[in-house]
């Protein structure tokens, strides 16, 4: 199975610590719905996220007002647990309204800004809207190469991902180079025995073995859904 990542979680730790000194009545109740968040999250009890995730919502939109990126940031997360219910519609008004504060506020090359195309992105990848997805997940690469350097574990975070969109639609040999790159970067930057290596070989190997290719690496591939099976449960995209 080829998988993607959407990145979201660990932005409501910011939200907590960002108010952790102040004195604001306001956003107490605010703090306290982001660490159960959290809390949930960890189980992937992701339905039972979202009341919790529309109240915060709504707290940082009334005392921050609608343009702040905090609540760009609380848009992605309540964003990102619609997506995981599957509820599609419900998500994408709410990735894209905090793309646009984060382009507004942030610029439009910012790292937050190609966090939230990638999210979209996927969240069109899920539907099957490829010509929808790809652009995004083009800007969101170009974003972090320039940004981060092409050999940070963002880069490679992107280009497996479009990758795994040009695979699902049989566009192997436009697949086959970004899964390569990704995992190069991977094992150079966090070592040969890092569970995002292990994606990276998963992806790989399970591109090939569509095309019945490369029985080495296809057999690097059972030992890495080995090492992938030790792992804690994570997203459904890698």
């Amino acid at each position: 199975m080829i998988v993607v990542v959407i990145s979201t979680i660990g932005l409501w730790y910011n939200l907590s610590l960002s108010y952790s000194q102040s004195g604001n009545d306001p956003l107490e109740e605010a703090r306290t719905l982001n660490a159960e968040i959290a809390k949930l999250f960890k189980v992937a009890r992701y339905a039972d996220a979202i009341p919790s995730a529309q109240r915060a919502l709504a707290i940082y939109e009334k005392v921050l007002g609608p343009n702040h990126l905090d609540v760009a940031t609380s848009l992605n997360t309540l964003a990102f647990f619609y997506d995981k219910q599957g509820r599609y519609a419900d998500a994408e008004p709410l990735y894209k309204r905090a793309l646009v504060i984060r382009e507004k506020v942030l610029g439009p090359d910012h790292p937050d800004v190609a966090l939230l195309l990638n999210n979209l992105a996927a969240l069109y990848d899920n539907q099957g809207r490829y010509a929808d997805a790809e652009p995004l997940y083009k800007r969101s690469l170009a974003i972090r190469k320039k940004v981060l350097g092409p050999d940070h574990p963002d880069v490679a975070f992107s280009l497996n991902n479009l990758a795994a969109l040009y695979a699902q639609q049989g566009r192997y040999t436009d697949a086959e180079p970004l899964y390569k790159r990704a995992l190069a970067i991977r094992e150079k930057a966090l070592g040969p025995d890092h569970p995002d290596v292990a994606f990276s070989l998963n992806n790989l190997a399970a591109l090939y073995n569509d095309q019945m290719r490369n029985r080495s690496l296809i057999a690097r591939w059972q030992y890495a859904k080995k090492c992938l099976a030790t792992i804690i449960p994570i997203s459904q995209h890698r």
